[in-house]
């Protein structure tokens, strides 16, 4: 086997901000769930203020982080031109792209089924001995911040994107329901992003 290499400094560090960005939207959610449950009781105005100044606050530092992101993979030839080619994809958004960039340059996959199955979009039955239980699911390995933006990115992909909206009503033509349907919808948007980066070529519809 190959002997692992760490990934590059300027990917481990486009990686290490966009783990913070998640966390930082992680604290906002919690701050927002809870403003939203005090206001429907007779909550301390002190409390509530104090909550909405934090708010404020991680709003403005996710915002922050998102500039240095943006800056940072400008200030790198590499990682800007992948990006591009990324988002050459309908479907790959700016926030996909960041994700599936410092996924794609932080491994070294040798296929798209490979990548596919590290991020979880495989699908895997239920078994309890020999039998099987249940619809086929995704698996739930790999991260799964990644998945629920490629699952944002698939509902866009079948609007925009001929060759997933083709696959999404082959499936549900076949009599699959609309989660399998998506989930082979996710699997194709990486399959795309892998192909892009491994050519070295934008993504071609009419290809």
């Amino acid at each position: 086997p190959e002997a692992w290499t760490p990934p590059e400094e300027e990917v481990r560090k486009l990686r290490a901000l966009l783990q913070h960005r998640d966390s930082l939207l992680n604290d906002k959610l919690r701050i927002d769930n809870r403003l939203n449950t005090l206001k429907s009781t007779e909550a301390v105005q002190e409390v509530m203020d104090s909550l909405s100044l934090v708010n404020q606050y991680l709003k403005s530092e996710v915002a922050r982080i998102e500039r240095l992101i943006s800056s940072h993979i400008a200030q790198h030839p590499g990682l800007k031109r992948d990006l591009k080619l990324l988002m050459s994809v309908d479907g790959i958004g700016k926030q996909i792209g960041w994700n599936m960039l410092a996924v794609l340059r932080g491994n070294n996959f040798k296929s798209a089924e490979q990548l596919a199955a590290y991020l979880g979009v495989v699908p895997v039955e239920r078994r309890s001995g020999t039998s099987v239980h249940g619809r086929a699911r995704l698996s739930k390995i790999g991260s799964s911040n990644i998945r629920a933006k490629l699952y944002m990115g698939a509902l866009t992909a079948i609007s925009k994107n001929s060759h997933i909206k083709a696959l999404y009503e082959r499936l549900l033509a076949k009599g699959k329901m609309k989660m399998s349907a998506l989930g082979a919808a996710m699997r194709k948007l990486v399959h795309l992003c892998y192909g892009v980066l491994h050519t070295q070529q934008p993504y071609d519809e009419k290809y």
